[in-house]
């Protein structure tokens, strides 16, 4: 392959990085057609993107390179479209730092000294993906299904429950908070079963007033009730052939409850002020935020109304469970709205992503939205940082290494068992499959006493007022479950209840 340009070809622009430019490397990039950029810091190389798009860079990986010049060129690579081609000395690869780097955030890498086609090649293909990327009016990105975004666990399952559900024509029920998207599932249902050349038919219960819901679902006559100048058709009867969503059913007047079960027993409808039952064939789709299995206990919702409704059921999961979902919605979102910006916002910093993973999202993926809409307008930067987001800061988040959450989960088994069993180290240790002497180090590693300090003060009054019975020591034993005390000191002197082993 031929990877020279030719002399009347446009050169192709590649921003070199490095703290101690080799000019061998740019004389012989610039001779084969590239133009070349110089960037000798990462502020150098930020202000460079700033000013225009460079699709590939290459950067100089220095022979001493620090952790923080690591996650800060780490950073900056995170924050720009720009595809890395990364320049090591022979032996850096052996840096197990230095590989994740290269695998994370670089395209290709090529070992020093390197001037030759092996060069030219990495570039050229990073430069031919680079225009890839960047080709068409919006790529299509493979983020969900359904016209849905996420790839979590609890999505995927959601996935596998929409097709399920239209392959059949039973009422189907979608529980889920507010702003998790139950509308779009109730969509995604509809439009993918035998019902989705025909109308889909939504009406929100909680929008529409008590006094006017019955006549929004079931229509009504000329003359029916004052102000009724003409026949309506109701959302029922609209929907006949397709899919009626009964978005917040939770909040439907109880009144309404027994005519809307007369329709689902019956398959018929009477306009109010009408003469007699109408036909209709409509598959029902129902959502709330309300826990109505709670409301049907309270008496706020008919329970034969509950089960005629929930057939099939599906669940939304809120935003917080969802991983990674939350930064593939965030970018798209950014990709909604980058227009309301004069500036070209270009993506998320470092920060910015941490904070929103961080954050719980009670308003769920409707709330995650009006965060990066607001956050594009305010942003006074190419990046959405952790302050144009103005998220809450959790202030009892205190971040755990994972050796500190292991043993806290230790801690706590020990403790259980030890409690579970009166104190008896030889049956503790059982329950937990080590030895004694296991127990004894990990007792001493995690700080827990054999007895706590409650168990010994009642052994003491025990060995001065009371006879030496097993009813005592059992007494004990039961204070110490009851007292809870989980003191955290040594084990240096264990001293068992008496009766024990040891």
């Amino acid at each position: 392959m031929n990877t020279n340009s030719t002399s009347g070809a446009t050169p192709r622009t590649a921003l070199y990085l490095s703290s101690a430019h080799d000019e061998r490397v740019a004389d012989f990039l610039s001779q084969a057609g590239w133009q070349v950029e110089r960037a000798g810091s990462i502020a150098e190389m930020e202000r460079a993107l700033e000013r225009h798009e460079i699709p590939v860079g290459l950067v100089d990986i220095p022979a001493r390179w620090t952790t923080p010049q690591r996650l800060s060129l780490a950073s900056c690579m995170e924050r720009n479209q720009t595809t890395w081609i990364a320049q090591v000395s022979p032996g850096q690869t052996e840096d197990e730092a230095l590989r994740r780097f290269i695998l994370d955030y670089c395209f290709d890498f090529v070992t020093m000294p390197c001037l030759d086609e092996r060069l030219l090649f990495a570039l050229g293909h990073a430069h031919g993906l680079a225009g890839l990327r960047g080709s068409g009016a919006t790529p299509q990105l493979s983020l969900g299904k359904h016209e849905m975004i996420g790839q979590c666990d609890a999505m995927l399952r959601l996935y596998r429950g929409i097709e399920k559900c239209a392959n059949t024509d039973a009422p189907v029920f979608i529980a889920g908070a507010s702003g998790t998207g139950k509308e779009l599932t109730a969509r995604a249902i509809h439009e993918r079963s035998v019902r989705g050349g025909h109308a889909h038919v939504a009406i929100n219960c909680a929008a529409v007033p008590a006094t006017l819901l019955q006549s929004e679902l079931f229509g009504h006559e000329r003359g029916a009730f004052t102000g009724a100048m003409q026949r309506k058709i109701g959302r029922i009867e609209a929907a006949h052939g397709g899919t009626l969503f009964l978005d917040e059913i939770g909040d439907m007047p109880i009144e309404c409850q027994a005519v809307l079960l007369r329709f689902l027993q019956e398959g018929t409808i009477e306009r109010l002020g009408g003469s007699g039952p109408i036909k209709v064939d409509v598959r029902v789709i129902s959502a709330t935020h309300v826990d109505l299995e709670a409301a049907v206990e309270a008496g706020r919702f008919r329970a034969d109304l509950y089960h005629r409704l929930c057939v099939l059921k599906l669940q939304e999961p809120p935003l917080r469970e969802r991983g990674g979902d939350i930064k593939l919605l965030a970018q798209y979102a950014l990709g909604m709205f980058r227009q309301d910006n004069a500036r070209k916002i270009r993506g998320f910093t470092s920060d910015a992503i941490t904070a929103m993973c961080n954050y719980p999202w009670p308003g769920n993926v409707r709330e995650l939205f009006n965060c990066v809409r607001r956050a594009v307008v305010m942003a006074e930067g190419r990046f959405i940082t952790a302050r144009d987001l103005s998220l809450p800061v959790d202030p009892a988040f205190v971040p755990r290494t994972l050796a500190e959450i292991r043993a806290d989960a230790e801690r706590s088994a020990v403790q259980d068992a030890l409690k579970r069993h009166g104190f008896n180290l030889s049956s503790a240790a059982e329950e937990l499959g080590v030895s004694r002497a296991t127990l004894y180090r990990l007792m001493n590693a995690v700080g827990v006493r054999s007895e706590p300090a409650t168990v010994r003060l009642l052994r003491a009054q025990g060995a001065q007022q009371t006879p030496d019975t097993e009813e005592t020591h059992a007494a004990v034993a039961a204070a110490a479950v009851a007292a809870n005390d989980a003191t955290a000191v040594h084990v240096d002197e264990p001293r068992l209840l008496a009766g024990q082993e040891g």
